[in-house]
Parts: C-alpha cells; structure tokens; sequence
C-alpha cells in the first residue's frame, strides 16, 4: 500500500473516531441535563417557583406509619377536638366523596408530629399560601384560577388557570355537621394564629377570590393540600 493512501486511510479513521466520541459526549452531557431537573409527577403542578400536589391529601396513615383516628360519629368528632387529638373523616362520612374531595382533617392532624404531609412535602404555612396568591395576582383574583372548571355550584366554576385544581368539597364544623359541599373549599394552613384557631384559606362559589381566615377553630375538618418540600 501506497505510504500517501494509508496516511489517508488513517486521517479518515481519525476523523471518524472523533465524531463518534464527539456525539456520545453530547449524548451523555444532554442526558445529564435532562435527569437533573426532577419531572413533575401527574399529582404535582408548578405554580410560580412552588411545586404543589394538584389534589387535595387523602391519607389516613402519618409518616411513619401510625393510623390516623377515623372520626365517623359527631360523638368521635366533638371528643377529638376537646382532647386536642387528630381525625380525618369523609364528607358526610362517605367514601365516595373522599375519591372525589379527598378526607377532611382537624388542625391536630396537620400539626402532628409524626407528619401528615407524605415524604417529600409538607404542609404549608401560611406566607407559602399568601405566596401562591400573590404569584397569581393577589387574593381578589387568585381564587377563580385556582378554583376547578367544574363542580362548582350556581355557575361558580373557576378557569383553573393556575392548575390548582380546587374542589369545593365542605367542611366539618366542630360539632360534628358537615356543611357546603359544591360551595365552599377550604384548606389549612401549618401556622396556628392562638391556641384555639388557625390560618387557612378557602374558596367560595360565589366569587373569584381567596379568602384568608385567622379565626377557623382548629377542631373543625377542612381538606389539606401539600407543597414540596
């Protein structure tokens, strides 16, 4: 073989090698880039720079495993509330509401410290909802974004622009009566406000705003939305 033609062969092999090394580093850099932002999960939306889950909690274990009581009886409700200890329960204490709104807790629940909120996220206080509002324009309008396209009673329907998803699915007053399913939606806050009442915040049918309340007593049953941690 020709000393001129083999020097070719070999630039030509040198050349070829390269590339390939080239684009399996490209590869392996784009691959890098792609694994380093964690994927939203199909129960998660990103709002501004939070990650909330986009249903409302449906647990009934903590954490780390212990049952959280069932409250099914207004008797079970009222006597959780006095002791100041946690229940959830269903609306009108049926399941089929639960697949729906998710469960109904008292504030002892989300202020347990064996952690309501599964790993990974948290209940939030009450600066990361004013947060979320503010990021979508103050409470006077966060409301109809983040309320759902449906479900809502009398034509209250919000846009759901914001992907919060928010049901309407009642409440649980302190006595044990359940209340406002299709009108109300309300949501704990972890940020107590004294010793009987705490911050939440709560969608009505008939507005497009959010409300901030300081003085829901901590007794009664609201859902409970998560936020990553």
């Amino acid at each position: 073989m020709q000393p001129q033609l083999l020097l070719q062969q070999n630039t030509f092999k040198f050349v070829i090698d390269q590339e390939w090394f080239f684009m399996k580093y490209l590869f392996i850099l784009l691959l890098a880039v792609v694994f380093s932002f964690p994927a939203l999960s199909q129960s998660e939306v990103k709002i501004g720079n939070q990650v909330w889950m986009s249903k409302n909690l449906d647990v009934s274990t903590f954490r780390n495993g212990d049952p959280i009581p069932q409250a099914k009886t207004n008797e079970e409700w009222k006597k959780a509330g006095e002791n100041k200890q946690p229940a959830w329960c269903y609306y009108e204490n049926d399941p089929a509401n639960g697949a729906k709104y998710g469960k109904l807790y008292n504030w002892y629940a989300v202020n347990d410290s064996r952690g309501l909120a599964p790993i990974g996220y948290h209940i939030p206080s009450d600066a990361e909802w004013t947060k979320l509002t503010d990021f979508l324009g103050g409470n006077s309008v966060a409301g109809a974004k983040m309320k759902s396209k449906t479900g809502w009673t009398k034509g209250g329907n919000g846009t759901n622009s914001s992907g919060f998803s928010g049901l309407p699915g009642g409440y649980r007053y302190t006595n044990g009566s359940f209340d406002a399913i299709g009108n109300y939606g309300d949501w704990w806050s972890s940020t107590e406000y004294d010793t009987s009442n705490a911050w939440d915040r709560y969608l009505d049918y008939n507005y497009g705003d959010v409300n901030r309340y300081y003085y829901d007593d901590k007794t009664n049953g609201f859902s409970v939305r998560c936020i990553k941690d």
